[in-house]
């Protein structure tokens, strides 16, 4: 296996882990895929966040210092927040075309309505994810700009939900640095520089447990998953959403094949193992140093650009989340018999483009955007809790689903402004014990 491309290693751990999910679920031994085989899923996640804020902070002060011009930095700046913008309103059109073509939420009887409410509409987790839509909503238009502006840059530093603070640390650092003078600027730079090469190199580290990591994630997720006929009774609905996910997909590999020239197979091919790692912890943020590496060791892209426009992407850009919104809402409101207008999809269009945004951080932001969007076309508060339910028994493959989508946006994205740029150049790969073998020869 270890002659084996890592997203061939992936793969088969992923493959592994569903059949043997499935073995430990019908023989009864749940326990031991919880007790003895969760944990190291668990374990290489928390690994993953431990890394996600040093290597932002590294790798976004020294991208913004290499660019030794402000005036390089906010053109950049500018087009990645516009093309992020107008991928997120394609992905929202697209999910609402195709859900007002299919039409899911006219295929659920009232029987499956009344079983889902019955299992999920007073669930803890649906309520917490009421309580923060609600307290989100109440902040005011502005409340997400605030919140991007730490007071306290440790505090940020602690908790990956404050990405987006600790980015406007690091851009406000790095230009800093542009404005001092270079001979009191190199000192600091060249730490920044060495300090990023020692995460890379932790990054290549983790990855070797990445095949066995994956196994024990999706061995978890089958041995949790939820009443199988009430999965298949939400089966089209499930399918909507993914071809709706499979059409972003295609506009993304057109761009690489007509802009970027370069061939969409051998793309999916480099940036594989972040998608493949995306489906199986569902996390941007968590998957945020894997695709760093990714598109800048094995795509190519200058680490001026990737420093600067992943981080952000995995924070402002759900692209698969918010094409989520529009097929969820409409689904809900058809299958629950409330009336949604034209103009109510405008307003879907709006709001979720306004929450992907805003509730960047929120954690769970997948079903928090989801009730703002509700509440924003008046849909009624007190079935607001039984809307939630009836996609809760399939959020979870969903949720892998589009978040394979958020991380192929986010690289697809970097490659395009790197070609913009004149950033974009032949992959340099390194592999973890590349200095480790010259060493040890000599």
């Amino acid at each position: 296996m270890k002659n084996l491309a890592l997203h061939w290693q992936i793969l088969i751990g992923m493959v592994l882990g569903i059949i043997f999910g499935i073995i430990a679920s019908n023989i009864g031994i749940d326990w031991f895929v919880n007790d003895w085989i969760a944990p190291l899923g668990t374990i290489f996640i928390k690994l993953l966040k431990l890394i996600a804020i040093p290597l932002i902070l590294a790798s976004l002060i020294k991208g913004i210092a290499d660019l030794q011009d402000i005036s390089k930095f906010s053109a950049i700046g500018g087009k990645t927040i516009l093309i992020y913008i107008c991928s997120t309103l394609i992905a929202i059109v697209i999910g609402l075309t195709i859900v007002n073509v299919v039409n899911p939420g006219d295929g659920i009887s009232q029987a499956t309505i009344d079983t889902l409410t019955e299992n999920y509409a007073n669930s803890s987790s649906i309520q917490k994810k009421m309580d923060t839509a609600n307290s989100t909503a109440d902040a005011g238009p502005l409340q997400f700009l605030i919140d991007i502006v730490p007071d306290n840059i440790f505090k940020a530093t602690a908790d990956n939900g404050s990405m987006l603070q600790v980015i406007f640390f690091a851009i406000l650092f790095g230009i800093g640095l542009l404005l001092i003078d270079p001979n009191k600027a190199k000192p600091v730079i060249d730490f920044v520089d060495g300090f990023n090469e020692v995460i890379l190199k932790i990054v290549d580290l983790i990855m070797l447990i990445a095949p066995y990591a994956v196994f024990a994630l999706l061995a978890k997720v089958i041995v949790t998953s939820n009443d199988p006929d009430l999965l298949l009774s939400l089966l089209t609905y499930a399918a909507t959403v993914v071809a709706g996910l499979l059409c972003m997909v295609a506009i993304y590999m057109t761009i690489i094949a007509l802009y970027v020239k370069k061939s969409p197979l051998w793309y999916l091919k480099q940036i594989s193992p972040a998608q493949l790692l995306a489906f199986s912890t569902s996390s941007s943020a968590a998957t945020l140093p894997v695709t760093m590496e990714r598109v800048t060791e094995h795509v190519g892209v200058d680490k001026e650009v990737s420093s600067f426009v992943l981080p952000v992407g995995a924070t402002i850009n759900m692209d698969g989340t918010s094409l989520y919104q529009a097929v969820a809402a409409v689904f809900i409101c058809t299958a629950l018999k409330h009336d949604i207008t034209f103009a109510d999809q405008l307003t879907i269009v709006l709001t979720a483009l306004l929450a992907s945004i805003g509730s960047a951080a929120v954690p769970g932001a997948g079903m928090v955007m989801l009730v703002i969007v509700l509440e924003s076309i008046g849909f009624p508060a007190d079935k607001l809790a039984i809307g939630l339910a009836l996609i809760f028994a399939v959020d979870r493959p969903l949720d892998m689903c589009r978040t394979v989508i958020n991380v192929t946006g986010d690289a697809t994205v970097a490659t395009m402004i790197a070609k913009m740029e004149g950033k974009l150049g032949t992959p340099k790969v390194k592999d973890w014990d590349d200095h480790y073998q010259k060493t040890a020869t000599t």
